[in-house]
Formats: C-alpha cells, sequence, structure tokens
C-alpha cells in the first residue's frame, strides 16, 4: 500500500500517490527554475499548475481516486518537458533574428490557388503585398500600351517562378 498526499493544484484539491507527487514536484520546480529570469514567473507557473489540475480532472472519475505516477507521466508527456520552458534574454534574441531573417529571405512563388492563368499575379501580389487586382490590371495597361510584348515576360515569369506547393509558401 502505498502513500498519499493531498495536494492543492490549480484551486483543486487532489489525492496523490507519494512517488507521483514527487515527480510531479521535480517537474515543476525544474521548470520553476528555468524561468528565473522571467519577469512573471509566478504567473507563468499558475498556468502550468491551472493547466495541469485540468488534466488531473480529466483523468479522475470519482473524487476519492488517487493519482498515479502513470497519471503524472501522462500529464508530462502532453504538457512537454521542463526544457521546453526555458527562457533567457538570448533565447529571445536569437527567436528574434530569426524571424528578421525569415522575412527578409521571401521567395516568390505563383499561386495556383487564386490564378486564371498561371498563377504569377497572385504570386507578385502576395510577395510584394498589394492586391492581387492592382497586379492585374498592371498586366492588361502594359499589354495594350506595350503591343503585347508584356506577353513574353508573363510567360517568363510563368517559366521561372516556381508554382507554391504549401499554403506557407
Amino acid at each position: 500500500m502505498n502513500k498519499t498526499v493531498n495536494i492543492n493544484l490549480g484551486g483543486r484539491f487532489f489525492y496523490i500517490d507519494r512517488d507521483a507527487y514527487n515527480k510531479l514536484r521535480h517537474y515543476l520546480n525544474t521548470i520553476g527554475a528555468s524561468l528565473t529570469d522571467t519577469a512573471s514567473r509566478d504567473e507563468i507557473l499558475a498556468d502550468i499548475e491551472s493547466r495541469i489540475s485540468e488534466l488531473f480532472v480529466e483523468k479522475i472519475k470519482t473524487e476519492r481516486q488517487v493519482i498515479s505516477i502513470d497519471d503524472v507521466d501522462q500529464i508530462i508527456l502532453i504538457m512537454g518537458q521542463p526544457e521546453d520552458y526555458f527562457t533567457d534574454e538570448q533565447t529571445f534574441k536569437d527567436s528574434d533574428r530569426e524571424k528578421g531573417e525569415k522575412s527578409s529571405s521571401k521567395k516568390l512563388y505563383r499561386d495556383p490557388d487564386n490564378q486564371y492563368i498561371g498563377g504569377v499575379s497572385s504570386g507578385l501580389g502576395h510577395f510584394f503585398g498589394i492586391d492581387v487586382l492592382g497586379i492585374r490590371l498592371l498586366w492588361l495597361l502594359l499589354f495594350f500600351f506595350t503591343a503585347t510584348s508584356f506577353i513574353l515576360v508573363y510567360l517568363l515569369f510563368w517559366i521561372l517562378i516556381p508554382k507554391a506547393s504549401t499554403t506557407a509558401q
């Protein structure tokens, strides 16, 4: 027979096996240690405890049911490892730099979902952040004012610009 502990987690009371309690306490302490430099550490920990509490409520069937170490393991799988919660100023700076690099290296694709002929106009619209209708009107104007030489430019774009295969592209 295992010893049980009564705990208050996220404003709710639970009966938990001592081994499960030790594992959960270690898990929460590790997350807390990884958030030492965070200004809103207490709020984040309260949110995590609240979510764990909600998951425990879903797991237990009766008020007196004891939470086992297997239940805690399943909750940890759902919530993620403590390393996932690691925050630090350098991490945020690195992620901001990566976001900047991603936005500056935007690629041009043809949009097959919003195409009339080849998707070139919709791809250019997405790339430059311009309404597709404006680009299509520009193609028409260039077609009439340049004596159809822009048909060759459009065909060249159609051939050289790759077709987007995913929505993210």
